[in-house]
């Protein structure tokens, strides 16, 4: 009988494929990340994991998205939880038609207490997220907690240090980490590929204004006081978005925008870039040692987005190395009107620069990688195999995946807590630099600034009763 496609080698050249023409990899990394997936042990996906969801949200938000992932995983879910009840509802149905008896909570306290639950995924807004996945920890639940780790540098360190006495696994949302192009280019510039690295450009968009928004009455279902929480009280507004619907403007996606809530895009898309920023520049576990900032003037309207606008952040490391994180493409070597690539048809097209991280090294070469892109300034950069002695990253192909191997085997995840950590600590320093106007040192070791007005914003106050308790 002719197998064909249907053949274990017709399976594979389809799957190379995939990986060289849709993900744009040269044909010797496609096959390794192709060996790497086929090697797993399948066995290991048999045991059930019962989850919660804290942050269910709307149909279109993160905790859907991350839902999704975990039940691809095999992950049972019997819990979720959400301060909206409309959006608890949704939820509890959606997870009731794929075949899962959940319970509803709108209190994540009372979640974390159904020792039933062995982990929990987190996708909540910036400012819960400290007090949510330590809890987690304490009451014995892994956790897989969406980026950014937290909302300033003293509560991820908070973070760091009850995963590290609990013992659970820990899984940041920076999955990034887990996609071939991100892994391929750090391998790249770690191994001298570009020669020494002299400067990294992290670009990421600018911030969204807003005129002030008008104050609204608290929908129905929704515990306004509750998704507050820790952070200052605040109005509850609302206005038309561009199809004309109402929409409120911190909960339950805008709060990016509201320094009381996060940090805009440098928590935003900065948390998933200075990550491989840190990531190929070799620093998981350290960091920057100064940084300066510069940037348009946010509104100071309370019910008004208040993150600068546009801004550019230089950091400096101990190597001598620069990292140039902006809300525009910078001045530099790459023209965004010139990259072709090929789609998953081997159809070429242009795409730009705009969004992702370019590495470049002292003599000239450079590598850009973004979700869409791996590029160089020489394609033999990347075509050529690395030597069998080469410096090789942690290896991930599914974020979530990642998560259910740490808990099932007990290795540490892709992204854990001090990882996560030291990566968004990046982002803060640029706000905190941003906000100050100050040039500031910074002590990787101590995580401290050699000035006592940034210092004071290592932390922030909690609005009562809530408070960081480590």
């Amino acid at each position: 009988m002719h197998k064909g496609n249907l053949s274990r080698r017709g399976f594979m050249q389809r799957s190379l494929a995939g990986l060289t023409l849709g993900a744009g990899l040269p044909a010797w990394y496609a096959r390794e990340v192709f060996a790497a997936a086929d090697a797993k042990n399948p066995a290991a996906g048999n045991d059930k994991v019962l989850m919660g969801s804290i942050g269910i949200g709307s149909p279109q938000s993160r905790g859907r998205a991350i839902y999704n992932d975990a039940k691809g995983q095999k992950g049972v879910y019997i819990a979720a939880c959400d301060v909206d009840k409309r959006h608890l509802d949704t939820g509890l149905e959606m997870m009731k038609k794929d075949g899962f008896e959940a319970t509803g909570y709108a209190d994540f306290r009372a979640l974390l207490d159904n020792k039933d639950v062995h982990a929990v995924t987190i996708a909540v807004p910036d400012h819960w997220h400290a007090l949510i996945a330590i809890d987690a920890l304490r009451k014995g639940k892994d956790v897989y907690a969406e980026k950014p780790l937290a909302l300033t540098i003293e509560e991820g360190k908070a973070i760091v240090k009850v995963a590290n006495e609990t013992g659970r696994t820990f899984q940041t949302g920076s999955m990034q980490r887990s996609d071939p192009r991100f892994r391929l280019a750090c391998e790249l510039v770690r191994n001298g590929r570009i020669g020494k690295i002299t400067q990294v450009e992290t670009r990421i968009g600018g911030n969204p204004t807003c005129e002030p928004i008008p104050k609204a009455p608290v929908p129905e279902g929704l515990n306004w006081d509750f998704w507050v929480g820790p952070a200052p009280m605040a109005d509850y507004v609302e206005r038309k978005n561009k199809e004309d619907k109402l929409v409120n403007c911190r909960h339950p996606y805008e709060f990016r925008w509201f320094y009381e809530y996060s940090g805009g895009k440098m928590t935003d898309w900065g948390a998933h870039h200075n990550d491989i920023a840190q990531w190929g520049l070799g620093m998981d576990h350290s960091g920057p040692i100064a940084v300066e900032a510069e940037g348009a003037a946010p509104s100071k309207d309370p019910n008004a987005y208040n993150c600068h606008p546009t801004f550019k952040i230089t950091y400096t490391y101990a190597s001598g190395a620069k990292l140039l994180c902006a809300s525009g493409q910078l001045p530099g070597t790459v023209d965004p009107k010139q990259t072709m690539v090929k789609n998953g048809k081997g159809e070429e097209h242009a795409v730009g620069h705009d969004n992702g991280i370019l590495f470049v090294g002292d003599e000239g070469k450079w590598i850009f990688v973004s979700r869409g892109i791996l590029t160089a300034s020489d394609p033999k950069l990347i075509e050529e195999p690395l030597g069998p002695n080469a410096l090789r990253l942690y290896y991930s192909d599914n974020h979530m995946g990642n998560f259910f191997d740490g808990m099932r085997t007990g290795k540490p995840t892709i992204c854990p807590a001090e990882v996560g950590h030291r990566s968004v600590t990046v982002c803060h320093m640029g706000v905190i630099a941003l906000r100050t106007g100050l040039k500031l040192g910074w002590d990787p070791v101590a995580e401290v600034f050699n000035n006592p007005e940034a210092n004071k914003l290592l932390s922030r106050p909690m609005r009562a009763p809530w408070k960081l308790e480590v």
